[in-house]
């Protein structure tokens, strides 16, 4: 069995295809490189440069090397960005995974892992969420993963693979041995963060919003370290060839952080301050985003293992480190 893991190039998909070689099982990954690297793959002889969206190559690949598995990541995932470019969330998320699941049914493939995003319950009315809370996206890019998965679920029906759907919170952090991480351009906080504490970056970092009906008044998210994200998947797998039918489920420590605890943090693990300033509130932005995590926690054999915000700001401080150093940049 080999495990096809598209997006293989990018932040997560590294991560994922470590986790699977520590597990001692093949796999081969697919990415057009728009957002990834080259050198951020864990093997690059078994990286195949090339559109998820193109039915064609992604049918011989399968055939090639035997995929009987599939760990969809490939998309776009900025929600501003989404909202300035709906057209192409909907057809880089959705009409490429249409295309990518129908070369799945051409190879008869068994299983299918979709990594899909909290962002699919936009403003939730209550938090912790769970899986049962109404679809109501407020964003193309939150938008185009809902319908992803309700393509998902109809193509599984007529074509009789299994499938799960991880919708999964804030992913922060780098693997613990320095081996991937999150590169290209910042937009969450903690990478944000983490590269004005190596001077990376010189400006000082941006609050949005300090008035939220949270204990310190900054919002709060659940961060899950991207390697415990990765063992989430394996566990799925796992449970999909124990015979599991369909399921979707959250992945997040069910615990949060507000953004001022955040910084906190980095100050802590750094021993100095972190330079920030308040500004005014995103749009969309709710108050607190907490998954409620007893579904995984039942369903899958799954134990997180970097359930720490110090250590997932350590490991986001050490990767930029490293990228300074391959750059020939600063780092503190």
């Amino acid at each position: 069995m080999t495990v096809l893991v598209t997006g293989g190039a990018g932040y997560i998909g590294a991560h994922m295809l470590l986790a699977i070689a520590e597990a001692g099982e093949p796999s081969v990954s697919l990415d057009d490189l728009s957002t990834g690297a080259r050198w951020l793959s864990p093997d690059p002889k078994r990286l195949i440069v090339a559109d998820v969206g193109d039915r064609e190559v992604v049918i011989r690949l399968m055939r090639d090397f035997g995929v009987n598995e599939v760990i969809h990541f490939a998309g776009s995932t900025l929600v501003p960005e989404s909202v300035q470019k709906p057209l192409h969330y909907y057809w880089n998320n959705t009409a490429k995974t249409i295309a990518l699941l129908e070369a799945c049914a051409a190879c008869d493939i068994e299983r299918f892992i979709f990594s899909s995003t909290a962002a699919v319950y936009g403003m939730p009315d209550q938090s912790p969420v769970n899986e049962s809370a109404p679809i109501h996206s407020i964003s193309p890019y939150g938008a185009s993963m809902a319908m992803s998965e309700r393509v998902l679920e109809d193509a599984a029906k007529a074509h009789g693979f299994s499938y799960m759907v991880l919708r999964y919170f804030n992913v922060a952090g780098a693997d613990p041995k320095g081996r991937a991480g999150q590169i290209g351009k910042p937009t969450h906080l903690i990478k944000v963060a983490a590269q004005i504490a190596v001077g990376a970056r010189r400006e000082k970092l941006q609050i949005y919003g300090a008035d939220y009906p949270t204990p310190d008044g900054t919002a709060i998210r659940d961060y899950v370290h991207v390697s415990d994200l990765a063992d989430a998947h394996l566990a799925a797998l796992a449970r999909l060839r124990r015979g599991a039918g369909p399921e979707i489920l959250n992945v997040g420590y069910g615990r949060g952080y507000s953004v001022s605890e955040v910084i906190d943090a980095f100050e802590r693990v750094t021993g100095r301050p972190l330079p920030h300033e308040i500004g005014p509130r995103r749009s969309g932005d709710p108050p607190q985003l907490i998954a409620d995590t007893a579904a995984i926690r039942t369903e899958l054999d799954w134990r997180p293992r970097y359930d720490d915000i110090d250590f997932i700001v350590r490991s986001a401080i050490e990767w930029e480190k490293r990228l300074a150093a391959k750059s020939g940049g600063p780092a503190a």
